[in-house]
C-alpha cells in the first residue's frame, strides 16, 4: 500500500514537471518586454538594446526595450515587480535600483530582493573621476587634503541623488573623513557642461562618459574606482593603490523579472543571455564603451545582489541620506 502511495505521488508530479518544460520549450511565444529605468540613450538604454536585439535573434521573437524613466529608475522598477511573472516582462537592474533607491526613498513601490527574480548579471564598468583642468588637484591626495583643509568648500557634480557616482563620492567622504558638497544634476550631460564651464570642480561618472573630454583636454582624470587600471586609460591610477586598499565601485548591468517567475523559464534566458555575451562582436562593442562581460548563473547573480544591498544600504543608513 505505501508503495502504492509514493507511485501515485510520483505519477501526479509528471504532470506539473511537464508543464514547466512545455512553458521553457514554447517561450518565448510572443514579443518580449525589457524595460528600462532611465532616460533613452543612456548606458543602461545602450545595454538593454545591445541584448534585446541579440535575443530576439535567438529566440525568434522580438524583445522590445521599453524606457520608464523616473525617480532614480524606481518607476521602472516597481511597474515591472507588479507585471505578470511569464517572462514577458523584463527589467534591466542597475546599483541605484537594486541597491541605493530602495534605501534613499521612503517608499520605492518593491522590494529589491523578494519582488523579482535574479536572471543574470550582463556587464560591469568602472567610474573615473575627473576635474576641471583650471583646479590644482592632479591626484586623490591633492583632492583630500584640499577638501580636509576646507570643509564642505569642494564640490562634485553628480547625474542624479543615489546614483553610482554619487554613492562613489559618499564612500570616498567616508573612507577619508573628509567633507564635500554634491551638486545634483538630471543626467551626465548637464553635469559635464558645468564641470566643463568650472561652475563644480569635479565628478565622478561612468568612464566612457568623460573618456572623450579627457582625450580633448577638456577635463583632467584623476582615478578609476574599480581595483584594477582600465584597459581605456591605463595609466590612470586607482583609488585603491592611492591610499585606500580595497576601495572599489563598479557601475552594473543585469537582467531580472518579477518574483515567482517559472525558474525553466529563469534558466533559458540566462542560457541565451549568456551564449549573446559569449559573441565576439558583442564583447568587441561593449568593450569599446567600457564595459567588462560578467558570465554568472541566477544564483551568482543573487548573491551578488545580497551583497551590494548589505554594502550601499549599510552606507545609506550610516550616512542618513533620505530622498523624498
Amino acid at each position: 500500500m505505501l508503495r502504492f502511495k509514493h507511485l501515485l505521488g510520483a505519477l501526479c508530479l509528471v504532470p506539473a514537471l511537464a508543464a514547466h518544460a512545455s512553458e521553457a520549450d514554447n517561450y518565448p511565444s510572443k514579443p518580449v518586454k525589457i524595460v528600462v529605468g532611465f532616460t533613452a540613450g543612456g548606458p543602461t538604454d545602450i545595454v538593454a538594446r545591445v541584448v534585446a536585439e541579440r535575443l530576439g535573434q535567438r529566440l525568434g521573437q522580438p524583445f522590445v526595450v521599453e524606457v520608464r524613466a523616473g525617480a532614480g529608475g524606481t518607476i521602472g522598477g516597481a511597474y515591472v515587480a507588479k507585471s505578470a511573472p511569464d517572462g514577458y516582462t523584463l527589467y534591466v537592474a542597475v546599483q541605484t535600483t537594486h541597491a541605493v533607491s530602495p534605501y534613499l526613498y521612503p517608499n520605492v513601490g518593491y522590494d529589491p530582493v523578494n519582488d523579482f527574480v535574479d536572471i543574470i548579471r550582463l556587464v560591469h564598468t568602472p567610474l573615473l573621476m575627473t576635474v576641471n583642468p583650471s583646479t590644482p588637484f592632479k591626484t586623490v591626495a591633492d583632492v583630500v587634503n584640499y577638501a580636509r583643509a576646507n570643509p564642505g568648500k569642494l564640490n562634485f557634480a553628480t547625474g542624479g541623488a543615489g546614483s553610482s557616482p554619487h554613492m562613489s563620492m559618499e564612500l570616498l567622504k567616508r573612507e577619508a573623513k573628509i567633507d564635500m558638497t554634491p551638486v545634483h544634476y538630471k543626467g551626465d550631460a548637464a553635469a559635464f557642461n558645468d564641470l566643463i564651464g568650472g561652475q563644480v570642480a569635479m565628478m565622478t561618472s561612468n568612464i566612457v562618459g568623460p573618456l572623450p573630454y579627457v582625450q580633448g583636454g577638456k577635463l583632467r582624470p584623476i582615478a578609476v574606482t574599480s581595483l584594477k587600471r582600465s584597459p581605456l586609460l591605463p595609466d590612470v591610477p586607482t583609488i585603491a593603490e592611492s591610499g585606500y586598499p580595497g576601495f572599489e565601485v563598479i557601475t552594473w548591468f543585469g537582467l531580472v523579472a518579477p518574483a515567482k517567475t517559472p525558474m525553466s523559464i529563469v534558466n533559458k534566458l540566462n542560457k541565451e543571455t549568456e551564449a549573446v555575451l559569449a559573441e565576439a562582436d558583442v564583447r568587441q562593442k561593449f568593450s569599446k564603451m567600457g564595459f567588462e562581460v560578467v558570465p554568472n548563473t541566477p544564483e551568482e547573480f543573487s548573491k551578488f545582489l545580497r551583497e551590494e544591498n548589505v554594502k550601499w544600504g549599510g552606507l545609506v543608513k550610516q550616512l542618513g541620506l533620505k530622498l523624498e
